[in-house]
């Protein structure tokens, strides 16, 4: 990366986002030293301008900021760090430094066929998942067609608490027939995107 460090007294800004959920969780700034300390530990470390030294996020706390991806932007000024959150993240205790919750429930769906995926890859024996992908494309697109009758089902003429407990059943076998497919359940979404019109 080529920042330009010397545009704001040698200091860049730094976005930080929460990997899994999306949410911005707060903005803090950077210098050569702060940069390099969090490449080489991993950890998001900032230039405190009021205490003018580094400061890795949690040190006191224990709140540190695990960082999975960082790009800069197009002036290459600014950062934005993707990171995981060990607690809250605001001083205040709250989730992020703009008074958000940190949860974005849609986005567990990614997580569990990133979990799905490792399944695939690992096999181990005595996993559900494991016996799905053993038995073949065939059994799996069965179990979709399955779930999706018993969602029907419960929608028609069951309980909300079941027809929820069935899509669930639905949706997770829909992940492992895409995962089998070497599709990801964001290619549904650019697809349902694409049609939405308004």
């Amino acid at each position: 990366m080529n920042l330009d460090f010397s545009k704001c007294d040698g200091l860049v800004p730094a976005i930080i986002q929460d990997d899994k959920t999306g949410k911005v969780l707060m903005l803090g700034f950077m210098n050569e030293e702060a940069y390099a300390k969090t490449l080489e530990t991993k950890k998001v470390t900032f230039f405190s301008r009021t205490r003018n030294c580094l400061w890795t996020k949690g040190e006191t706390s224990g709140n540190i900021l695990q960082v999975v991806n960082i790009m800069q932007d197009c002036d290459n000024d600014t950062l934005l760090i993707k990171a995981n959150p060990v607690g809250p993240v605001c001083h205040t205790g709250k989730d992020t430094c703009f008074g958000e919750k940190n949860v974005e429930d849609v986005m567990f769906l990614k997580q569990l066929q990133d979990f799905i995926e490792k399944r695939r890859q690992e096999m181990p024996e005595g996993s559900y998942t494991t016996s799905l992908f053993n038995k073949g494309v065939n059994r799996m697109a069965q179990k979709v067609g399955e779930e999706a009758v018993e969602s029907v089902i419960e929608a028609t003429n069951g309980t909300e608490e079941g027809f929820i407990y069935e899509s669930s059943d639905l949706i997770y076998h829909l992940i492992v027939l895409l995962t089998s497919k070497g599709l990801r359940i964001e290619d549904l979404a650019r697809e349902l995107a694409k049609r939405h019109k308004g």
